[in-house]
């Protein structure tokens, strides 16, 4: 866990209630599947929220690394009181933000054909996944769920990285109708995913356990010390925060 302070550099709505901020700061050892956990002034707890890109210039000197120029992309949803003061800040503002915060998704176990699948928030933490996976050489298939056409995004960025991308609407009004398990193949060699938790249950038991599930849970502190985001696992209680977020599939008891 490392305590940093970002600046924001843009905080933009993307669609009706979710936003997509980016913050300049120190994003090294940040991996795909971790968050971060942001103070927000007057709001007692931090707010965590997943990353969804980080943009690390090459350094090829003996110089440090500009701080300034290395980004931090998060896309959160405006769901409460301290997530409603995110989306009116401004550029420039200065933040507090924890990183390199929990464990995250296993790129060893891929294989040639690996699947990813995000629903509705869930969808963010997928793209700095897909885009090492791309980088890997990997042949990377998405499906993205949401409700409706208007909540859709990130659709065109996951095309920008050569993923095969699927989007599923509960009511059709984009893409495939219906959910993300009515555009399985079957054809994955390993899945990676995040999201609500009835999509996260009907995943594993459509696509079976070959896979790693990120868990969305609501967090107290963010490190492991109040205990308040703990799931039951085939290996006891763990903490979404410091044992997770993201499990092995096989290990998850939904």
């Amino acid at each position: 866990m490392k305590q940093r302070l970002f600046e924001i550099k843009s905080n933009e709505q993307i669609t009706k209630s979710v936003y997509r901020m980016q913050l300049a700061g120190d994003t090294a050892g940040i991996l795909p599947g971790q968050f971060v956990n942001i103070r927000v002034q007057g709001q007692f707890l931090r707010r965590p929220i997943s990353v969804c890109n980080v943009e690390q210039p090459l350094n090829n000197t003996t110089q440090p690394l500009n701080h300034a120029t290395q980004l931090l992309t998060i896309i959160y949803k405006v769901v409460g009181v301290g997530t409603e003061a995110m989306s009116h800040l401004p550029v420039g503002t200065q933040l507090d933000v924890l990183t390199v915060l929990g464990n995250g998704y296993d790129l060893s176990k891929a294989g040639d054909e690996p699947l990813l699948v995000g629903g509705g928030v869930g969808v963010p933490p997928m793209y700095m996944l897909a885009r090492q996976l791309r980088e890997m050489g990997k042949d990377v298939r998405v499906i993205l769920g949401f409700n409706t056409k208007d909540e859709v995004f990130y659709e065109e960025e996951f095309r920008a990285l050569g993923c095969d991308v699927t989007v599923t609407t509960v009511d059709g009004s984009h893409g495939v109708k219906g959910f993300v398990t009515n555009a399985l193949d079957g054809k994955q060699s390993y899945y990676y995913t995040c999201g609500p938790l009835p999509m996260i249950k009907a995943l594993l038991q459509a696509a079976g356990t070959n896979g790693e599930v990120s868990m969305e849970e609501r967090m107290g502190c963010g490190f492991g010390a109040c205990m308040g985001c703990t799931i039951q696992t085939t290996q006891g209680p763990k903490r979404v925060c410091k044992e997770g977020p993201v499990f092995a599939a096989s290990e998850l008891l939904l």
